[in-house]
């Protein structure tokens, strides 16, 4: 069982910048996933593969968000420039031994959760 522990949420105005960790407990590398969830559908907004190598992001996300991991801390990033008050939302950290795309079905482990909020 990994445990997952997001940080890095908080308060912004809008064109601001936050950067979120996830941090995985124990030695395994996960194919690693940011989430969101605004209401009641979460939604995928970035995902990494298990050595970095790939990357994929929502359309809504693209050129504003970078995702990126450091396997030496076993601990994923989402970097969010250019913030937008329909960024607001719960962002959750999702991993799974194998690469799971957008389904947040597909994804095994989870955290519990950290809130951005985009001030217009």
């Amino acid at each position: 069982q990994v445990q997952l522990v997001e940080s890095g949420g908080g308060l912004v105005q809008a064109g601001g910048s936050l950067r979120l960790s996830c941090a995985a407990s124990g030695r395994t590398f996960y194919a690693m996933g940011w989430f969101r969830q605004a209401g009641k559908e979460r939604e995928f907004v970035a995902n990494i593969s298990r050595g970095g190598g790939r990357t994929d992001y929502a359309d809504s996300v693209k050129g504003r968000f970078t995702i990126s991991r450091d396997n030496a801390k076993n601990t994923v990033y989402l970097q969010m420039n250019t913030l937008k008050p329909e960024d607001t939302a719960v962002y959750y950290c999702a991993a799974d031994l194998s690469y799971q795309g957008s389904t947040p079905g597909l994804y095994r482990y989870w955290g519990q959760g950290t809130q951005v909020t985009v001030s217009s």
